[in-house]
């Protein structure tokens, strides 16, 4: 017969303590090993998960089912919208899916007290310890996995242990929730206590395994559940910070959705368990065991809710964007001077208001390439923090005008429908303008860390190469604007200046370099350069000829 000594109240919580902590720790280690077994493929099904909502639902349930963690879930799928991988709708899905999937953990602590077996599942933290002195990475992954699962199990034994063996802890207790009876209280409770540990899974266990030492009654402990399920948003929210708007949309979608759950899920059982008790009476009554039934309640309430939930998540995008502004999306709306949506409707005037719009993409894009050249060359650093704005900004505007072009495409005729397809190539050629210009700044950046700079004598040759581009944009924006037809031949004219130019240029750069007044050090950038520049004059050319031709080749 085995004896039990019985326990003073002192001993009694310190293991309650020491085991929440164990289990807590066990949690933790558990979810560590299975993120490394399994990383990189669940970042691969991330980055494949379609925009059906179903599916990203069905993910997200899935991945925390296994790496039982709904939090690192959520990080992993904050990460990806912060990143641009994912849209916020597919993350928001994922992250649904992981609120269900969360629920497994607590499944296996109500299992796990059924029996007796608790203490002999413990066993796995010895089996896990001897496999993680392995070589081979994938058995020490899984011995971590099982080192974690057998300390869950122990924390859970000792936790109960502290409840059963002691009248006073669990009297306590009792009392305790006794007194404290009122669900939004509770509600608070099991939020609050979330947040600390940074794991509903955690607090549904402890809820079971007081339910199952009868040291909190049912009806509490579902008000307690459903508070857990509103603080684990905290590391969502953690996660967004310093994020992108749509990675801090997301934390306030799934906080939204969370209390919008919970107090509807409350009001519909504050009052049967007031009056009847009916929750308590089902899930104690059709499930075994009451930590069954608890954990049984937070499965349901959880798949029915969250499942639900797709129906809002649309809405509720669009109300996180009227709520988490996108201020450099609102700043890049005061970049487009002409074209509006609402002038679709009239083609011809919408038309002329893109060409407007591309002769101020190109300005930008001129004005960067003559504050990359004056880096690059002049090392003149006046200009030269604005460039890398600069080039976002024209890559943005390219990006509208496309998506304007696009929606004007079907409404224009078909004289006009060429103008659209030559503007395409246009404004290709002042984006790639652009790129030259940014090649600019980075190629500076670089020679100067190195302290090396161009021989007077190259920075002479340059500056002629480059008075020669700059004649040039000033007669494709002639061209362009007025249609100057008769202009072409002057620009094709040049455009062959610049071709002989680059390679005079070439040439006297070898020449110097074989008589040693050149260093050697920068022979490649100054090669570079010269061929950046005589595809500038490229593009200026094809913009010019773009009137006459649309795709802008020379005739």
């Amino acid at each position: 017969m085995l004896y039990i000594i019985s326990m003073d109240l002192t001993t009694a919580v310190i293991l309650l303590i020491v085991g929440v902590a164990v289990f807590i720790s066990g949690m933790n280690m558990m979810s560590g090993g299975l993120k490394k077994a399994t990383g990189k493929s669940l970042k691969r099904i991330f980055k494949k998960t379609q925009n059906s909502p179903f599916a990203c639902l069905g993910i997200g349930s899935g991945v925390t089912a296994l790496i039982q963690s709904s939090a690192a879930t959520c990080v992993l799928a904050v990460g990806f919208i912060n990143a641009g991988v994912m849209s916020l709708y597919q993350g928001m899905n994922i992250m649904l899916g992981s609120f269900i999937g969360t629920t497994v953990t607590g499944v296996l602590v109500s299992i796990s007290s059924v029996g007796g077996i608790n203490l002999y599942l413990t066993l796995l933290a010895f089996i896990g310890v001897v496999m993680m002195f392995f070589k081979n990475e994938k058995v020490r992954n899984i011995g971590e996995i099982l080192t974690g699962l057998g300390l869950v199990f122990f924390g859970l034994y000792t936790m109960s242990n502290s409840f059963t063996k002691s009248t006073e802890i669990s009297g306590f207790m009792q009392d305790t929730f006794t007194k404290i009876s009122f669900p939004l209280l509770l509600l608070l409770l099991g939020a609050i206590f979330t947040a600390l540990v940074q794991s509903s899974s955690a607090v549904t266990g402890i809820a079971i395994v007081m339910v199952s030492s009868n040291a909190m009654s049912f009806s509490s402990a579902m008000y307690i559940v459903l508070g857990a399920t509103i603080g684990t948003c905290i590391t969502t929210l953690i996660a967004t910070i310093g994020g992108s708007v749509n990675a801090k949309r997301s934390g306030l979608i799934s906080l939204i959705i969370k209390l919008v759950c919970a107090l509807i899920a409350i009001s519909i059982i504050w009052p049967f368990e007031a009056t009847s008790g009916a929750f308590t009476s089902f899930f104690t009554s059709n499930f075994g065991t009451v930590g069954f039934g608890l954990a049984m309640f937070n499965l349901l309430y959880s798949v029915i809710f969250f499942s639900l939930s797709m129906l809002g998540v649309k809405p509720l995008i669009k109300l996180s964007e009227k709520l988490v502004k996108d201020k450099d999306a609102e700043n890049k709306k005061k970049l487009l001077l002409y074209i509006d949506e609402r002038l679709i409707k009239t083609p011809d005037i919408a038309l002329m208001q893109v060409k407007n719009e591309i002769i101020h993409m190109h300005t930008l894009a001129m004005l960067n390439f003559r504050y990359g050249y004056e880096y690059l060359v002049k090392k003149d650093k006046t200009n030269a923090s604005s460039i890398k704005d600069t080039e976002a900004n024209i890559d943005y505007i390219n990006s509208k005008i496309t998506e304007y072009l696009i929606m004007l495409s079907n409404k224009v005729n078909s004289e006009d429908s060429k103008v659209v397809g030559s503007y395409f190539h246009v404004i290709n050629d002042i984006e790639r303008i652009g790129d030259h210009a940014y090649n600019f700044y980075e190629t500076a950046k670089r020679i100067e860390e190195s302290e090396l700079s161009f021989s007077s004598v190259a920075v002479n040759e340059l500056q002629k190469m480059f008075d020669l581009i700059m004649d040039m944009n000033e007669l494709t924006l002639d061209i362009f604007k007025n249609e100057e037809y008769s202009k072409l031949k002057t620009l094709h004219e040049l455009e062959d200046h610049s071709d002989i130019l680059a390679k005079e240029l070439s040439d006297s750069h070898y020449k110097r370099m074989t008589q040693n007044e050149c260093s050697g050090e920068l022979s490649d950038d100054f090669a570079t350069l010269i061929s950046e520049l005589e595809r500038v004059a490229d593009h200026l050319t094809n913009i010019g000829y773009s009137i006459s031709n649309p795709v802008g080749d020379e005739e």
